[in-house]
């Protein structure tokens, strides 16, 4: 077959150029795969693609018998190990089980018993993740080892181990069930999981963004029946569950990929071809074609084919793979990983397709851009989609982020300083949601905030309460509490440390005070007390924000919600300042006293107030 040929070819050049890693190439299935596995009554699109992988499946013929259920399409395609049936469901198809047989002659020679299940009462009315969350991102091998049996397991081309900063580790799904009392206790209300999904590559597998199963946990993480009852877990003690996901690329030892499907199911290449990761390219209006190309076709990394999303195939897979997860593990929002790589059009259908099904959920989109009208165009009803809308609601607020690393460690000048988050929030005018933007100081890309500010503890508890009290959906990734450290150009493994207290083996323990130090102890106290706080205070979740243009290194600006107030004041100076509250009247109308939340001390106004240096103030106004 052509096309075989042409996925060894591709293979055989990339293990050349790579020369670490090899690829198990498979030239015919040994088993009957049907994807989804199963599927549910009542949902709002009617029509279900069955992906069919057996040894020349495309040579029988199918029957299946279910009332309600009728076979629209039977698609035969390049690789006769391929069907692709697709099914219309009626309305008032009902939950139960059926056999779909594949006869050759007269002979059965496969049979699949699928199953429509009940979907849970309330499904389709879940409520996602808002502006009154704030997200916990950790990453599943690096958090705590809750079953050390499963850090290596048969068939896993990766084993365990804890030595390599880019080898597995161990963390697994049970390790965070056992501490979700620590991260509720934080104050967050959500929790973003890198993906949990399997990983089985020969090395570098740990981070979970090279998938080789969509529907399967990885087993060194668990199972698919440990991740739902960590999803109930995590219900019951009031947390969401964000789920990460990738439709751009897979890994390079998935299933299908060892027996493609069809030509145009992956970007092909006679020889290796990178992404220039040059998304600036598909807006840009003087752009080159060659450049978007690469763009959206060269692959991420040797080990992560690019899926091509426009093969229909393709899309409708990804698409009914969220919403099975959605359905099945009752998740309460997503993470879509690189949202500009793949083709714009079918990541605006997919949304469409997951809030026809789930009008309340939401969908962060990871827009790593470096220019705020850049990030815009990739959020939902964006003003300068020229017709194309994305339906993602939320995005990642890089350029926020880049203006609060730099911010709270430089001298105050015209646009350095309090400046930098000044003109940043003064372009929200670009964007359709604002609020809605994903907001943070660091992740698992990137340098730990603590480093990138130098180790300054007075500008991180500026920063976290600058985080927690302006617009947006803040995320908080583990460790900050802890004043974590590590510098990105060192190795991914050096932003991805393990958790102290998160092994058996482990000298320090950073999930209890004692385990903790002085300083330590007071950044978490600091953060725990603004997280509970926000966890309450609806102004500050959904409110109004005002802000004032900063002088002389004080930023000042105000969260409104109906009779609420709230009032932020950052002394970004190594001096004390004293701030005249006259020029606030417009926000502080019958306002004489308040409450300092910081300290939890009542605060009374004067014609003036006196902040210390490096201080910052969040007073709750009480009106008259």
């Amino acid at each position: 077959m052509q096309n075989l040929y042409s996925r060894i070819r591709i293979l055989l050049v990339i293990a050349l150029l790579s020369g670490f890693f090899s690829v198990n190439i498979i030239a015919s299935p040994t088993s009957l795969r049907v994807e989804p596995p199963f599927w549910w009554s009542g949902m709002h699109n009617k029509e279900l693609q069955l992906v069919v992988h057996a040894k020349d499946v495309a040579t029988t013929t199918v029957k299946m018998e279910y009332e309600g259920i009728t076979i629209k399409s039977l698609d035969k395609v390049e690789n006769p190990n391929y069907l692709f049936i697709t099914l219309e469901l009626s309305e008032n198809i009902q939950p139960g089980s059926f056999n779909i047989s594949f006869i050759e002659g007269k002979k059965e020679r496969y049979k699949y018993k699928y199953e429509i299940r009940s979907r849970k009462q309330g499904s389709a009315q879940r409520k996602g993740f808002d502006q009154s969350d704030v997200i916990y991102l950790l990453m599943p091998d690096r958090f705590a080892n809750g079953d050390p049996n499963n850090d290596s397991q048969p068939g896993m081309l990766e084993k365990a181990d804890r030595k390599n900063p880019s080898g597995r580790h161990g963390g697994d799904i049970k390790g965070i069930v056992q501490n979700l009392d620590y991260i509720r206790n934080l104050g967050v209300t959500g929790i973003w999981l890198n993906p949990l999904l399997e990983n089985n590559n020969e090395a570098y597998s740990y981070h979970g963004y090279a998938i080789t199963d969509f529907y399967k946990v990885d087993p060194r993480f668990g199972t698919n029946k440990d991740y739902v009852d960590l999803v109930d877990a995590a219900h019951q003690k009031g947390l969401k569950i964000v789920m990460d996901m990738i439709f751009n690329h897979c890994g390079i030892n998935h299933w299908f990929i060892n027996d493609l499907p069809l030509k145009g199911w992956i970007h092909e290449f006679p020889n290796f071809t990178r992404s220039n990761f040059r998304a600036e390219s598909l807006t840009d209006p003087y752009g080159a074609e060659a450049d978007r190309a690469r763009m959206l076709t060269g692959w991420f990394d040797t080990s992560m084919p690019d899926l091509d999303q426009r093969n229909p195939f393709v899309k409708n897979y990804l698409i009914q793979n969220s919403i099975w997860w959605i359905e099945y593990a009752d998740i309460d929002g997503i993470r879509m990983d690189t949202q500009p790589y793949p083709y714009k059009e079918m990541m605006s259908e997919w949304a469409q397709r997951v809030f026809d099904e789930y009008p309340n959920f939401n969908i962060v989109g990871e827009a790593w851009m470096q220019r705020e009208s850049m990030t815009a165009f990739y959020q939902k009803d964006s003003k300068f989609g020229n017709g194309y809308n994305s339906n993602i609601p939320s995005i990642t607020d890089f350029p926020l982020r880049n203006a609060i690393t730099q911010a709270f460690i430089e001298p105050e000048g015209w646009t350095e300083g309090m400046a930098r988050i000044y003109y940043v929030l003064a372009q929200d005018f670009l964007y359709a949601h604002p609020f809605n933007n994903l907001i943070f100081a660091d992740n698992h890309d990137l340098d730990r905030f603590y480093t990138s500010i130098k180790g300054d503890t007075d500008a991180w508890k500026l920063a976290m309460t600058f985080l927690l009290t302006t617009r947006g959906i803040p995320m908080i990734y583990y460790g900050t509490e802890y004043l974590a450290e590590g510098e990105e150009h060192k190795g991914h493994g050096e932003i991805r440390k393990d958790f102290p207290g998160g092994w058996q083996t482990d000298s320090l323990n950073y999930f209890t005070a004692s385990g903790r130090s002085p300083i330590q102890n007071e950044a978490f106290n600091y953060l725990q007390n603004l997280l509970k706080w926000r966890s309450t205070n609806k102004a500050v979740q959904f409110g109004k924000l005002k802000h004032f243009i900063p002088q002389n290194g004080v930023y000042v600006y105000f969260r409104e919600l109906d009779n609420k107030k709230v009032m932020i004041l950052l002394n970004n100076s190594s001096d004390a300042q004293s701030v005249e509250t006259e020029r606030f009247k417009e926000s502080m109308k019958g306002v004489s006293r308040g409450r300092n939340i910081i300290g939890n001390k009542p605060f009374t106004f004067r014609n003036t107030i006196l902040l210390e240096p490096r201080q910052a103030l969040v007073i709750e106004l009480e009106t008259e």
